[in-house]
């Protein structure tokens, strides 16, 4: 039993922390079914260490009261360059210092703990509560796989209390939230949320079920051994120790340090496999720490520096629809004015009709509103507490309300449409336009959005083959367009007329026809004679042949290039544009036809548009997900979450000296534009 006890912890310690799993999940389950059966036969033997306990038990009564022997405290914020700015020179001041160095680390969004353990094992873990005094949360983190229930190493102190933060990484919560949708249960609103609900837990079943994660950053009482002389070095000697440590940190110098360090986070933020909120700065040595001690509830030697807030609370004040550039018809709540996410959102996506009802969102109700980097901001969840009793349900309209055309939904999809395509419908129109012009489409540079809204309202163009009919005379009636503007557009649409095969495909605006799916077209017809004989083929039957085409996207493709129409403009388009055409060729060819590659991070000398087209021109594809199927993953600087699914589903990583390499053996050609 102890020898199995052991190895099964360090199989845990290897899988949940290290991330590098040392025996298969069979004979893991074997060891941890034959522990399982000795204990039941011999009870009084059980170690109070053992992993079955990571299972869970019955529920508990309640929780107990636990007092911290050394308390837990909140930290002071700052919101500004100029906050991290008044904090190093209170910092400075204090120890009359010229210059201070920081360790730096990530503020995670999840929630606080503290887990005691006495001799090097585990004994009781409590929430921060009010600082004084949390709740007993003992069994339910015992159930928490990256927590070891026994220290490494021969050198352990009598008493260690470390602190740290209990969170959910970001695809455990998406997971957790399909669970919770098909049971017909209410969804979380947040990663954090979901953490403090399992952790909170009465029946730590439901906990063992739930994947949370944690990472210690700090040390409460300590007897028996002496702490180093730095923080940095004391995350250094919890990780020796077995304990989860991020490795996102570092020791910055002064203000300057902390915040390029913030502004770095920044950048990477949501790459990053789980949520923050901020990032956390601490005078690096603990002489210092002691040296400058507390103020009130919050120590002088430390601050959280917040990002602006991702989720916060506001009215809707109406659910209107936009017509999209292929007639997809999306619910946008308009909102009371609220500050989320360093902007001011006043509309946010509903998505369409039945995610409004699974998420009940009605005229009048507190809604969170969450918007994170550039992401469109959506509507969480509402607040039912805050429901008025006037609250009004949203009713999709049964007509465009741009055009008039009726609105329908086919049974297989889940998005309504306008019927009324984009000869009818100047949504649709003035979406496929600037789709066309778009930088990955056509690539007419200077033809924005508001002069192209200007142009088809005005009547001045109907088709994107109009907008190669334009002169200066045309473009110098409209507002604001001056004759040297006038002349750069005209300029630009002339040296949009060399483009590529793909490009077009991809400009035309295709349901379901992608970047990558266009590639992959252009490459297996060859020309674009080809690939309309094949959309003339009942169903699109070779279309089928084409990676990256299913039944739905050849169904796509025949109803859009069979449309009388579409005919028409594409061979007016034709005539206008030039790209190199060849042959037929049937098949993808290059040494690395039939592998998948995903780029991830920032290359030292490569574009990912070149690193693309290098991969391309070897008959290799590229893609934006990390899948199952995906053969490569080359992975640059500040890679994020597709570098730590890959590593997940144990798929080659490759830098770009390794993609070179790869490329070299299969004899790929300098990139081009294609």
């Amino acid at each position: 039993m102890a020898w199995l006890g052991a190895e099964l912890n360090r199989h845990i310690y290897a899988y949940h922390v290290l991330d590098a799993p040392t025996i298969p999940d069979a004979d893991y389950d074997r060891m941890f079914r034959e522990l399982q059966q000795l204990e039941a036969a011999h009870p009084e033997a059980v170690s109070q260490d053992t992993p079955t306990s990571r299972v869970g038990a019955a529920p508990i009564p309640e929780f107990k009261q636990v007092t911290h022997t050394v308390p837990m405290l909140s930290l002071n914020n700052a919101f500004s360059p100029e906050d991290v700015e008044n904090f190093d020179k209170a910092v400075r001041k204090g120890l009359a210092a010229e210059q201070v160095d920081y360790a730096s680390e990530l503020k995670f969004d999840g929630l606080a703990i503290s887990l005691r353990y006495e001799d090097g094992v585990f004994v009781q873990a409590a929430t921060r509560g009010d600082g004084a005094t949390g709740e007993d949360v003992t069994v339910n983190i015992r159930t928490v796989r990256s927590i070891p229930l026994r220290l490494r190493g021969d050198a352990v102190p009598r008493l260690l209390e470390v602190r740290g933060e209990v969170l959910m990484f970001k695809a455990d919560f998406a997971k957790l939230n399909a669970r919770q949708r098909d049971a017909g249960q209410k969804e979380f609103a947040n990663p954090r949320n979901a953490a403090a609900g399992s952790l909170r837990q009465l029946d730590s079943r439901i906990t063992a079920a739930r994947n949370l994660r944690f990472f210690s950053y700090g040390v409460g009482a300590l007897e028996g051994a002496d702490l180093p002389e730095s923080h940095a070095a004391l995350l250094d000697w919890l990780g020796a120790l077995g304990l989860p440590v991020s490795n996102e940190r570092a020791v910055v110098a002064g203000a300057a340090g902390m915040l390029g360090y913030y502004a770095s986070v920044g950048k990477r933020r949501a790459g990053l496999p789980y949520e923050i909120d901020g990032v956390v700065y601490k005078a690096n040595r603990l002489e210092y720490q002691r040296q400058l001690g507390f103020v009130s509830r919050a120590p002088r030697f430390a601050m959280a520096h917040k990002f602006p807030a991702e989720e916060a609370l506001t009215e809707v004040q109406g659910i209107d629809v936009q017509v999209g550039r292929t007639g997809a018809i999306t619910p946008v709540a308009r909102l009371a004015p609220v500050f989320v996410g360093g902007v001011t959102v006043e509309n946010a996506t509903l998505h369409n009709e039945g995610e409004v009802r699974r998420k009940d969102i009605r005229i009048g109700d507190t809604v969170i509103v969450r918007r994170a980097g550039d992401v469109i901001p959506e509507v969480v969840s509402f607040v039912p507490e805050r429901r008025p009793a006037n609250a009004r349900e949203f009713v999709m309209p049964t007509a465009c309300p741009v055009c008039g055309s009726p609105i329908v939904r086919l049974e297989d999809e889940a998005i309504a449409r306008c019927s009324g395509g984009w000869t009818h419908c100047s949504a649709q129109k003035k979406g496929g336009l600037m789709h066309f012009v778009s930088r990955r489409a056509i690539d007419v540079e200077g033809l924005g959005d508001q002069l192209i809204e200007q142009m088809v309202d005005k009547g001045v163009i109907h088709t994107a083959a109009d907008l190669y009919a334009l002169d200066q005379d045309k473009l110098s009636s409209l507002d604001r367009m001056a004759a040297k503007s006038a002349q750069n557009v005209i300029a630009a649409l002339e040296k949009s007329k060399d483009t590529t095969l793909a490009r077009f495909i991809y400009a035309l605006g295709i349901r379901n026809v992608g970047e990558s799916t266009a590639k992959a077209l252009a490459q297996y017809f060859g020309n674009l004679d080809a690939l309309l004989h094949a959309a003339s083929w009942e169903g699109g039957i070779q279309l089928l042949e084409v990676a990256d085409v299913g039944p739905i996207v050849a169904r796509s493709i025949a109803d859009f290039l069979t449309d009388p129409q579409n005919a028409e403009l594409v061979a007016q388009l034709r005539a206008q544009l030039r790209w190199k055409e060849g042959a037929h060729v049937m098949k993808a060819v290059g040494a690395l036809a039939g592998k998948t590659f995903v780029l991830t991070g920032t290359l030292p000398t490569l574009s990912r548009d070149a690193a693309a087209a290098l991969i391309e021109a070897a008959g290799g594809k590229v893609s934006g997900s990390v899948s199952k199927k995906t053969s490569y993953v080359v992975a640059g600087e500040d890679a994020g979450s597709k570098l730590t699914k890959a590593q997940e589903l144990g798929i080659a990583i490759l830098d770009e000296t390794a993609l070179q390499e790869l490329l070299a053996g299969a004899g790929a050609a300098s990139p081009t534009e294609e």
